[in-house]
């Protein structure tokens, strides 16, 4: 019998937390973790089949039965991304300006950084947080650019957290939603990690 997690009302990143333990406990077999929220249902998953499990979603009534499957009837995990492009830098930005004084001047360096990050190997990581995430909406001055380097293979996430508390989440122009747990995840990875 699968075992279930009841992740219903906990913010992020309690669920992919909460599911991340009880995989740890579970050496092969089904986990049920329930969700009733679609930020949620995404990172679970997302953090599933990042740990070479298996995941089918079932809505219920506004909530979601992941189950996560662990062991011989997984699927093995990606554990290197593809090259293409990408270098193993991974950038948090921290801002929708780069440094401190004049707003405007902060405005102007940081279309100016990312017109020069096209010049380079495209970055392994983009995270964005904090009053960062609005460079990934629509308005951004800078989507465009960042749009390339995610083309070009640089993953781009922003934390669900802060789209939510500036209200942007519909806008997201650019890469996916995550959490702080795989930001963490990211900062204690792999690969340079360079703040602004």
């Amino acid at each position: 019998m699968a075992k279930e997690i009841n992740n219903r009302g906990l913010a992020c990143p309690q669920p992919v937390i909460n599911t991340k333990r009880a995989l740890e406990e579970l050496a092969q077999g089904t986990l049920i973790s329930i969700v009733d929220n679609e930020a949620a249902r995404e990172n679970v998953t997302r953090f599933a089949e990042n740990a070479g499990c298996q995941v089918q979603v079932a809505e219920k009534d506004g909530e979601y039965y992941l189950t996560i499957t662990k062991g011989e009837a997984s699927v093995p995990a990606e554990i290197v991304k593809s090259a293409g492009e990408t270098g193993a830098m991974v950038y948090l930005i921290t801002s929708n300006t780069f440094g401190s004084g004049a707003e405007d001047l902060g405005e102007i360096l940081m279309i100016s950084f990312f017109n020069s990050l096209l010049e380079k190997p495209a970055p392994r990581t983009i995270m964005l947080v904090n009053s960062g995430v609005r460079l990934a909406i629509k308005q951004s001055r800078v989507v465009e650019q960042i749009t390339k380097l995610a083309e070009r293979g640089s993953e781009v996430i922003s934390c669900g957290t802060c789209l939510e508390y500036y209200k942007l989440k519909e806008e997201l122009a650019v890469g996916r939603v995550t959490n702080m747990l795989e930001i963490l995840e990211n900062l204690s990875g792999e690969g340079k990690v360079v703040t602004l």
